[in-house]
């Protein structure tokens, strides 16, 4: 490996690491190194490949706290959040592991014989993380995809790398094969282009931004490579007048401002029935103003920094002067701090409303009943998540039928659960994650007929 990454923390901009980048060597190396500890994995009995991953998700059971705090450092996350993380790598590393001795195929009934499918294993797996969700994201990928028979090779973002390598020891300590789990850190540009384009990877997982989702998926054109999206969102909350208005804005602010907006699930596009509005903003204006925003190792707070100095250029160069804005409170000095900022009386193609800005921004605008507010909130490039709040369970059913969204709740915010779905429609992503169907996602179909005519 040559080149380093520097690790900082978006809290102080303190260095809190320098670890070594991957070469397009490294990765060719590591690739051959798969292929071969992914034989031998796909060959052992399903019931050892399970009881190996349980172990795993108890060994990252017993470090919760430390990779929580590894999480604080090099991310900025609120330790609050960065637990659930953790511990959301363990649940979905058990749930993948009660899926190993159910990954059956079928028996289809034809003439003159039997006909069976076998879901095997593609081979090795690139799984390409963001920084804004290191862990979790990262085991989305991984768990699955070790669960089906694979070997990975995960590329943290080159922000956050400690949780990655530190997840890779554990996995050893667990007792997974060598080689069978590998983290590469290193450049997009460079580790993460040459995983994508090397021959030997069945499949990439990317989870970041549309444009460079698309570059990905091109390049993996070329080879017919498998690819999962994860991409971009711009997130509608509809309100409708007859919702509990008071329940809806005090779950508004967090929906927007956890992980500091740096959430493709976020719901930065605030859609309020007219007659419903200045109520509305009566409510949400002080919950946001009373957001805690500081200290990300403090129990107390809600909101941390943002993970860079350029994602902070990035978010103050969408709330320009001439917009009307109303903002919380935020630390001075060192660390990438946003205040929690709401923009009203914008027109709904305002690069603001309409693009992903992927900070603490969210957007407020008025609607004039169900139709209106499903063309609002389909007005996007993106389709990835949203909330719709009303007491009225028929108009619940048509919007969530209406909006094109790929994960909808009802009077919550919820958008993730390890054991059903997740994932985008339009340019929010391709595939799926997550639920009863994730190891098939890294399988081939192989159908396989037995004659027993005589």
């Amino acid at each position: 490996m040559s080149d380093a990454l520097e690790v900082l923390n978006p809290a102080t901009e303190e260095v809190v690491a320098i670890v070594p980048a991957a070469t397009r060597d490294d990765v060719d190396a590591a690739v051959v190194r798969a292929a071969a500890a992914q034989r031998t994995w796909a060959a052992a009995a399903p019931a050892d490949r399970a009881r190996l991953l349980r172990r795993f998700a108890a060994v990252v059971d017993g470090h919760i706290e430390e990779l929580a705090q590894l999480e604080v450092r090099e991310a900025g996350h609120t330790i609050g959040n960065a637990r659930w993380e953790a511990g959301n790598v363990r649940d979905v590393l058990d749930f993948a592991a009660g899926g190993v001795e159910r990954l059956s195929g079928r028996q289809i009934p034809v003439a003159g014989g039997i006909d069976v499918t076998f879901l095997e294993p593609l081979g090795v797996i690139g799984v390409i993380a963001p920084w804004n969700f290191p862990m979790p994201i990262a085991a989305w990928g991984l768990a699955p995809a070790l669960a089906a028979g694979n070997a990975v090779i995960l590329k943290p973002a080159e922000t956050t790398p400690l949780t990655a390598l530190r997840l890779a020891e554990l996995a050893l300590e667990a007792g997974l094969p060598a080689h069978l789990l590998q983290v590469l850190p290193g450049r997009g540009e460079v580790a993460g282009d040459a995983l994508v384009r090397h021959p030997g990877v069945a499949k990439i997982v990317f989870t970041g931004s549309t444009r460079v989702g698309k570059q990905i998926m091109a390049t993996c054109a070329g080879q017919v490579k498998r690819v999962t999206l994860e991409l971009g969102g711009k997130n509608p909350n509809i309100v409708f007048a007859d919702a509990d208005l008071e329940a809806a804005a005090a779950a508004a602010p967090m929906s927007f401002l956890d992980n500091t907006g740096q959430d493709c699930c976020a719901r930065t596009r605030i859609l309020v029935q007219r007659s419903a509005y200045d109520r509305f903003m009566e409510l949400l204006v002080p919950a946001v103003e009373s957001v805690v925003v500081g200290d990300p190792d403090d129990e107390k707070t809600q909101m941390g920094p943002l993970i860079s100095r350029v994602q902070l250029d990035r978010v103050r160069s969408y709330v320009t002067d001439d917009l009307t804005v109303v903002r919380g409170a935020a630390p001075e000095g060192p660390g990438f701090w946003y205040p929690p900022t709401l923009v009203t009386g914008v027109d709904p193609g305002a690069p603001v409303a309409a693009e992903e800005v992927f900070g603490p921004v969210a957007v407020v605008l008025p609607f004039e009943d169900e139709e209106d507010a499903v063309r609002l909130a389909n007005a996007t490039e993106y389709g990835l998540a949203g909330s719709l709040w009303t007491r009225d369970v028929g108009r619940a059913l048509r919007v969530s039928r209406a909006v094109a969204a790929g994960n909808l709740s009802v009077n919550s915010h919820s958008s993730v659960r390890y054991w059903t779905p997740f994932g985008g429609y339009k340019q929010s992503g391709l595939g799926r994650e997550l639920g009863p169907d994730s190891l098939a996602a890294f399988t081939e179909t192989k159908n396989v007929f037995i004659s027993t005519e005589a």
